[in-house]
């Protein structure tokens, strides 16, 4: 499979603003008076109510991209606009799209956006992928040559290649492309029978890990590691050691210093749906395995997350369990987020949650159920799914051996979703770590010291250009906080302001992000 560079162009225009971008570009130094959570620039443009909000790309130190996709006549075309870490704006334009062509994966790596599209149905199994300087937006396109109709899932970059992944009749699929060569091929080492991608971890060397759950021979669930080097060549390929009784569901991988990996992730029986603990393992350069598993129970603050009554009823059945030595089995819908080093130890954070349905009248939609108030909810065998409720957010640490140090968590309140995501933020520092979520138009924040909690749950409302700013509405299911670079993480949304006062515009609808940090 081979890619053809087509044209080499730039996207900057110097066009008037209001044919390139409406933007209102304001800092200002917005603090909490605890000195807590810090808001420390704002960035908003105006947007109507019937036009396409902006999505972002993080650039790390290089700053953000925000993009948007506008219908125009021939060919669609997608707004960009490159700010730096100030929010300052760096170039912005336009990017001419065929309209049959969908935006899959966007990634920053070093001074490039990459961009990749494929074709609306499987008539075509060409994949477009789009590279774009940072400096200035020029930019090549590349038409990749695959045989194999898939959709791409993941998306990551090295300094070598594009690796996209995704699912052929749910085999998992990975293809390679090489940035010198401009030739693509479908990685070595995968699977003939249906498995999960759960990681694609990329290292600095450009070589990378494919982490796939499937079934071994004895038909149990497990975790096959894949290492390769950085043109796609299979260096070792091998399973996971699980116990028996125990079926590894889904896992993330970390490299740490002398060659070791972590894989940290979440255990079960039979059923890929519901887990009944975490695990993690140590390999070592030679191969050799040392897996820990650690059932909900064990967990000191794992049930916090409920009210106090029902938490001590809880821990008083675990109690009883124990003495009469029967097994303690609790089921979670749990999702393992990030593996991160932590102090000469490694933090884990993980989210629980639960899908939420309701019934539908057959006789026609119940008073409860509108299609156009629940434009997201899909109707399925009598059943509306009403999105991902989450409960809590736990925080692990482990030492060099695997060893459970401590443990901590966060309620989740309120949140739902329909595609299941990460919302709760570490900001770690060497004697405490900030947990945050944005939701409703505030930050929510928790500080923890191990198993303890220095700041209880506290709330810091999404700072406004303007004194006297009023929000009166914010669009919930747009709003989120993402990472950024070092100890920065960004705020964005949608929100309908009015000021009464005479210096502010009365009333405006806004597209906005908020630069935001953690201060000890």
């Amino acid at each position: 499979m081979t890619a053809f560079v087509t044209y080499f162009t730039s996207i900057r225009s110097w066009f008037p603003d209001r044919h390139l971008t409406i933007a209102l570009l304001l800092t200002v130094a917005l603090t909490t008076a605890k000195g807590q959570v810090l808001q420390t620039d704002r960035y908003e443009i105006p947007v109507h109510n019937l036009e396409k909000n902006f999505e972002i790309i993080p650039a790390g130190r290089q700053g953000l991209y925000l993009h948007r996709r506008l219908n125009a006549g021939k060919d669609d075309q997608l707004q960009l606009i490159c700010l730096d870490t100030a929010f300052k704006e760096k170039w912005s334009g336009f990017l001419p799209l065929e309209k049959n062509y969908m935006l899959m994966g966007k990634r920053s790596f070093g001074q490039r956006l990459f961009l990749l599209l494929r074709y609306r149905d499987y008539t075509r199994n060409d994949l477009m992928l789009f590279m774009i300087n940072q400096e200035d937006g020029s930019y090549s396109r590349y038409m990749i040559k695959s045989f194999i109709p898939f959709a791409p899932g993941e998306f990551q970059i090295t300094d070598r290649a594009a690796l996209i992944a995704g699912y052929y009749n749910r085999v998992p699929v990975v293809i390679h492309f090489s940035f010198t060569t401009l030739k693509s091929k479908v990685l070595p080492g995968l699977f003939n029978e249906s498995g999960e991608l759960t990681q694609i971890r990329t290292h600095p060397d450009a070589s990378f890990d494919v982490l796939i759950s499937a079934r071994n021979f004895q038909k149990q669930r497990t975790l096959w590691i894949k290492n390769y080097d950085p043109d796609g060549n299979i260096i070792r390929n091998f399973s996971l050691d699980a116990e028996d009784s125990k079926h590894l569901i889904f896992g993330r991988s970390l490299k740490t210093e002398g060659n070791m990996q972590l894989v940290a992730g979440v255990y079960g029986s039979r059923s890929a749906e519901f887990s009944r603990g975490l695990f993690i393992t140590s390999i070592d350069p030679s191969g050799m395995q040392q897996i820990r598993y650690y059932n909900f129970a064990d967990l000191k603050n794992f049930f916090k997350y409920m009210k106090a009554k029902r938490e001590k009823r809880i821990k008083s059945r675990i109690e009883r369990k124990k003495i009469k030595g029967k097994k303690i089995r609790f089921n979670y819908r749990f999702l393992v987020h990030e593996l991160i080093p932590y102090n000469n130890q490694y933090i884990l954070l993980g989210e629980a949650f639960y899908p939420r349905y309701t019934s539908v009248d057959r006789a026609g939609y119940s008073s409860f159920f509108n299609p156009f108030v629940h434009p997201n909810a899909i109707v399925q065998n009598g059943r509306i799914f009403d999105g991902y409720y989450y409960t809590h957010a736990v925080v692990m640490c482990f030492d060099t051996e695997g060893n459970l140090v401590w443990d901590n968590s966060f309620e989740i309140n309120d949140v739902r979703t329909f595609t299941l995501e990460q919302f709760v933020k570490l900001e770690v520092h060497d004697d405490k770590i900030a947990l945050l979520y944005l939701f409703e138009n505030e930050i929510r924040t928790k500080i923890i010291h191990g198993d303890q909690v220095l700041e209880g749950k506290a709330s810091d409302p999404i700072r406004t250009l303007f004194e006297n700013d009023i929000v009166k509405k914010e669009v919930s299911d747009q709003s989120k906080l993402e990472y950024w670079y070092d100890d920065y993480l960004y705020a964005y949304g949608v929100q309908e302001i009015v000021n009464p006062g005479s210096t502010a515009p009365g009333k405006r609808r806004v597209f906005y992000i908020n630069k935001v940090s953690y201060s000890e």
